[in-house]
């Protein structure tokens, strides 16, 4: 019987799960996670009014029920946690979906002011991930500026726009939902080094911006001049054609009646972030143009835009994962087919699928695919890697090395918890968002009992 641990809850960690027990009827798998609760990216990741793309937790509930199949949460792996070697000797094989966790810095003077947060700082704790910084974000903001234009970036544009009304329905934390409230933000930058033509959103996320109560939304038309697509998109491929077709429309001055305006800026490239009373308070970037090569290239020409908060949104990079080996270039585990190399050689038992493996690219569906490649890997292996022996269920050893696993039963206590809070604020589900509260949420599940 195949034995395997996979460390990780997100989508690529659970579609890894999936394969495993449709394509081995004799698989058993632990999923194991950090965190109290599952669903990675899916619970901390996704907006909270994107209810449609949130729905995904249903099919990944489902492979957690499956009967061969155990979440093991609360569970870090690394030195603060249980070693990655230590895995490997009591499963056949460990596959690590540990995701891109890192952001990419802008690297310029004043980045780590009080006032400038990466995006996923901000998505963290409007989502209720319990490591998430305190409230403070939006305290004396009237302007903030969002650098990058991707789908995040139009998601945390979109989260400073959005008024009560619209969020009271979500699981929002209530503390994110009451700062949101008094947020006292009228003006919105997002700002992308290179042309409108070649921003990263899809166009469902920027159509959306245009549909938020009281907002207005402008797209400067200087700026778009400079990029030759602009004003002949039909040479585009259709995605970015469209997300042209939609700028175009933006073009025309604001209307005046507007309680919020969101500026969509091209062609300027950050290069230092301003301290004003001891914060940040603008940004200056210098002027690009495009170099001919799809890149872009400095004018030497600067302008300043003012934002008491400053949300970084330029990618992610993976974290290297203890014990496994890693190439800092792509910010990826080396492998061959998700089997893990270490040099040249494939390392017997331990595989990557997700962000770690392939890098911070795709979308959630992506994972099914990458994951069932990784899976071929393995159980091609399998016999080889359940020729060794292993104890007959390894969570009384995982208890030994000083960690106490939320199995399942915990985690739907959690969710009870989570429903009950919501139901005394007068709202739907409410995320539980620190530790100390999923914890002893988690622990009125008692001793119950898990399927091995």
């Amino acid at each position: 019987m195949l034995r395997v641990a996979v460390v990780g809850s997100g989508p690529s960690g659970c579609y890894t799960a999936q394969h495993l027990v449709q394509l081995d009827p004799g698989a058993r798998v632990d999923v194991l996670d950090r965190l109290p609760c599952p669903y990675g990216l899916v619970r901390y990741g996704v907006a909270p009014d994107h209810e449609k793309i949130k729905s995904l937790q249903n099919g990944l509930r489902t492979v957690l029920e499956h009967e061969r199949v155990r979440f093991l949460g609360g569970v870090p792996v690394g030195p603060d946690g249980v070693p990655a070697a230590r895995l490997r000797e009591l499963y056949h094989a460990v596959v690590f979906c540990v995701g891109a966790a890192a952001n990419r810095r802008l690297d310029v003077p004043g980045e780590d002011l009080p006032g400038s947060w990466s995006a996923t700082e901000f998505v963290s704790w409007y989502s209720a991930h319990p490591d998430a910084a305190g409230a403070g974000f939006l305290r004396g903001v009237r302007s903030a500026v969002v650098v990058g234009v991707g789908n995040v970036a139009v998601d945390v544009t979109r989260m400073l726009a959005r008024g009560t009304r619209e969020l009271r329905p979500t699981d929002m934390p209530h503390a994110a939902l009451t700062a949101l409230a008094a947020s006292g933000v009228t003006r919105i930058h997002m700002v992308g080094r290179r042309g409108p033509s070649q921003a990263r959103f899809t166009t469902k996320e920027l159509r959306e911006l245009g549909t938020l109560p009281d907002t207005a939304v402008q797209a400067d038309a200087d700026d778009a001049a400079l990029d030759p697509a602009f004003a002949d998109p039909s040479g585009l491929p259709p995605p970015r054609r469209r997300n042209v077709e939609v700028l175009r429309g933006w073009t025309a001055p604001p209307r005046p009646d507007a309680r919020r305006l969101i500026r969509l800026r091209f062609f300027l490239r950050p290069v230092e972030l301003l301290a004003r009373d001891g914060r940040v308070g603008a940004v200056r970037f210098e002027r690009t143009v495009p170099d001919g090569s799809g890149g872009v290239t400095g004018t030497g020409r600067f302008e300043d835009i003012e934002g008491q908060l400053v949300l970084r949104s330029v990618g992610y990079r993976g974290v290297p994962p203890a014990g496994l080996p890693f190439d800092a270039a792509t910010g990826t585990v080396p492998h061959l087919a998700g089997r893990v190399l270490r040099g040249d050689a494939v390392a017997p038992g331990e595989y990557v699928a997700g962000w770690i493996k392939r890098g911070p690219t795709g979308v959630i569906g992506t994972n099914r695919s990458c994951a069932k490649e990784t899976v071929t890997s393995l159980l091609e292996d399998a016999p080889s890697l359940t020729s060794r022996p292993l104890p007959a269920d390894p969570l009384p050893a995982l208890r030994a090395e000083g960690v106490d696993p939320v199995l399942w039963p915990g985690w739907q206590s959690i969710e009870r918890a989570e429903s009950r809070l919501g139901a005394s604020l007068g709202r739907g589900v409410v995320k539980l968002a620190d530790w100390p509260s999923l914890l002893a949420a988690a622990g009125e599940a008692g001793d119950a009992v898990t399927r091995l």
